[in-house]
């Protein structure tokens, strides 16, 4: 059976002019790391022209306190096994003038109050939003998990991964033709970096088989990557539990495949 395939067009006709809601390009935390602070500008502009946003989180909040408040985004999602919960699940954050508006995208169970053949009315939130049996039990271990958090502390967190980044970042650095893309010093939670003319793949492969795990590719950001004229990087991501043991490890698995491939 042949695959269908569809092409997504966008028509600048109807956006803003870009100059408006033009960043750095490596201020993008999900790929490089980099704690997009000018993201506050964006929502800034966009709401100038009355377009409301939604930010994703998902690769910031476990990584650096974030006050709903303060972004006055419309919309944050997160996603749960980001923040060390089960697969399957995340968080809405919608300001409720929104939430009340906006048409549920889902039907089922406990999300209807009343239906007559004339009219459909809505449940209150957050029924309105959840359609048939939630996912009680990764409810359940996603809340755990940000009690876990929550009892370690957000900016603890922070602080040691920032620690283990800056460490990574200047034993990295003495690396011939080591490449960090985007801000070396400004990171959160990752560090993207190419060694010479070494593809991304094959620096990944070789240290898979010394058993040290990175993302390579482009991270879902081909325009990205585009931009920066590479085709990936290759993506150390650290965490609460990480060690400078580890990084260590890191160190020497990245100078041994760059003899190798060199």
């Amino acid at each position: 059976m042949e695959a269908a395939s569809r092409e997504i067009v966008v028509n600048n006709a109807i956006l803003p002019k870009l100059e408006v809601f033009s960043v750095d390009p490596s201020k993008i935390v999900d790929i490089i790391g980099q704690a997009g602070k000018t993201i506050k500008e964006i929502i800034e502009k966009a709401h100038q022209r009355n377009i409301p946003v939604l930010v994703d989180t998902a690769q910031a909040i476990q990584h650096m306190p974030l006050d709903v408040q303060d972004l006055d985004a419309e919309f944050i999602v997160f996603s749960g096994h980001k923040m060390y919960g089960p697969t399957g699940i995340g968080g809405l954050y919608g300001k409720a003038e929104w939430l009340d508006k906006l048409p549920p995208y889902q039907g089922g169970g406990d999300m209807i109050k009343e239906v007559t053949f004339a009219k459909t009315i809505y449940n209150v939130i957050p029924f309105k939003y959840e359609a048939g049996t939630p996912d009680i039990s990764g409810a359940i271990v996603l809340g755990e998990a940000v009690d876990y958090m929550t009892k370690l502390g957000i900016e603890n967190i922070q602080s040691w991964e920032h620690e283990l980044i800056q460490y990574a970042v200047d034993h990295l650095r003495q690396i011939p033709n080591i490449r960090f893309i985007g801000d070396a010093e400004n990171r959160a939670g990752a560090v993207s970096f190419l060694v010479g003319n070494i593809h991304p793949f094959d620096m990944g492969e070789l240290l898979d088989k010394q058993g040290i795990a990175v993302r390579t590719g482009h991270h879902c950001t081909q325009p990205l990557m585009d931009n920066f004229k590479i085709p990936g990087t290759v993506r150390a991501s650290f965490a609460l539990y990480n060690t400078k043991a580890e990084v260590d490890q890191l160190i020497a698995g990245v100078e041994k495949a760059a003899m190798i491939l060199g």
